[in-house]
């Protein structure tokens, strides 16, 4: 689990095709790696392969390149980084998962004084999950959803992660990871069955009226 504050911002040194799927050597300040440690790389939640003082290998699979941006990273690409939490830790942003949840694509850009205001179009399968001041996880950042536009959110950068993340380098047309809160799916799975089932949710919203 993570917390979707960056601790640092690596860099993809090398890329090869292996049996397990994707290799990608990441250079790194990290000390104190182990072999089969969890890391979030952009917020997708991979395991650590190999290490020395300066860099660590990590591996993606088929189905994590079918749902992420991965296969489009090559030699040179920087990216966000972040060390599982320890139990001890605070949870300084929220609660973040490494599961990428869809890819989303940045459809506007602009200056808001000393922010940066940054609009991504989501599936619409997803869009309900989001609400105002809601969190979200973008690239592996948490941030907070500043405002709901007709096809997806928009995000409010300051300065600090813009210089401390990889979300400094948005462009029109970026394609981002995108892992919605964990409670908000959780309780829209719970709902499912209700919400199919009108006659159901009607009869509930009316007990709860009447007592």
């Amino acid at each position: 689990m993570f917390t979707g504050l960056i601790e640092q911002v690596g860099e993809i040194v090398s890329v090869r095709q292996i049996d397990a799927g994707r290799e990608l050597r990441i250079r790194s300040g990290f000390s104190g790696l182990s072999d089969g440690e969890s890391i979030a790389i952009n917020g997708a939640c991979l395991t650590v392969r190999e290490h020395a003082s300066d860099w660590f290998t990590t591996a993606a699979v088929t189905t994590t390149l079918e749902r992420t941006t991965i296969g489009d990273w090559k030699e040179g690409t920087k990216v966000n980084l972040e060390r599982a939490m320890r139990a001890s830790d605070r949870l300084g942003g929220h609660i973040v998962q490494g599961h990428v949840d869809f890819v989303g694509r940045v459809s506007a850009v602009k200056r808001a004084g000393d922010a940066l205001l940054v609009e991504l179009d989501l599936p619409s399968a997803w869009v309900s999950l989001f609400v105002l001041h809601g969190s979200v996880a973008v690239d592996g950042v948490s941030l907070t959803v500043n405002d709901l536009i007709p096809r997806g959110i928009q995000l409010s950068l300051i300065e600090y992660t813009l210089r401390h993340t990889t979300l400094g380098d948005l462009t029109l047309g970026a394609r981002v990871h995108v892992e919605a809160d964990i409670v908000a799916k959780h309780v829209r799975r719970l709902l499912e069955p209700f919400l199919r089932d009108q006659s159901t949710l009607d009869s509930l919203t009316n007990f709860s009226l009447e007592h």
